[in-house]
């Protein structure tokens, strides 16, 4: 390309632009100052994308060994989260523990308690209630079903469900009439009573009964007898009671 010359030797000029031709011989008028600017324009402008490419790069250097940017943008929005306001100084974190701790043993003391209230309720009702309706204890014995609780209740407990006796070694009282079964409630008593060195004095017709039978023990001042084994029930209760030291009803 080519200035575009007249026949006297002059620059053809285009308003105000001098022409050029170019190689396939088409004129331009090409601005000078025009593109002078533009030139200076895209040169700020590559300075500009420049710098901040240096910049970018400069950054990218701190997240470098970094495979995944979302897990680290994650990973920052955690640390952002964790200022001075939200976090809870050694002493406040000790302090937040012991009042945890003192709460879940509340309300661990407050279930064993009600655990222990109803273990009672279901040995008073299961066990109570099988002395109570005990045919043998109201046949055999001569003492009110509560003193027999009373003496031989501890060797009955509930387990599973179900009213389950040992014996004074500990070992459970299997039932006679069904070999390899736990004895039921009648069965077992009949077996503690049996071995109860002074079951005489509780059996029906042993003895502990009868006109002749004296006092069960000396009382207190005066020496009264406690009780009297050959009187009303409430007599033979008290005097029951106080030969075996069984608490009084």
């Amino acid at each position: 390309m080519k200035l575009k010359i007249d026949e006297k030797g002059n620059v053809v000029v285009q308003d105000g632009k001098p022409v050029y031709v170019k190689d396939d011989g088409t004129e331009i008028a090409f601005d000078v100052m025009g593109t002078t600017q533009t030139i200076s324009r895209l040169n700020a402008e590559a300075k500009g994308h420049r710098e901040r490419a240096e910049a970018a790069e400069g950054k990218l250097k701190t997240f470098e060994g970094i495979e995944d940017p979302e897990a680290a943008r994650k990973a920052l929005g955690t640390v952002a989260n964790l200022d001075a306001k939200k976090l809870i100084d050694a002493g406040e974190a000790e302090k937040v523990r012991a009042e945890i701790t003192k709460a879940f043993e509340a309300k661990l003391a407050d279930a064993s308690a009600q655990a222990e209230t109803l273990k009672s309720q279901l040995y008073g009702q299961m066990v109570g209630g099988a002395f109570s309706r005990s045919k043998f204890v109201a046949d055999k014995l001569a003492i009110p079903a509560d003193l027999v609780e009373a003496r031989f209740g501890k060797h009955f407990a509930v387990k599973d469900g179900k009213v389950i006796a040992t014996d004074a070694n500990g070992n459970t009282i299997y039932s006679p009439a069904n070999p390899g079964e736990p004895a039921d409630f009648d069965e077992a008593l009949t077996h503690l009573v049996n071995a109860y060195p002074q079951k005489d004095q509780i059996l029906k017709g042993s003895g502990a009964g009868g006109g002749g039978a004296g006092g069960g023990g000396s009382g207190g001042a005066g020496g009264q007898p406690k009780g009297n084994f050959g009187g009303t029930r409430a007599e033979r209760t008290a005097a029951i009671a106080a030969k075996f030291d069984l608490p009084a009803t």
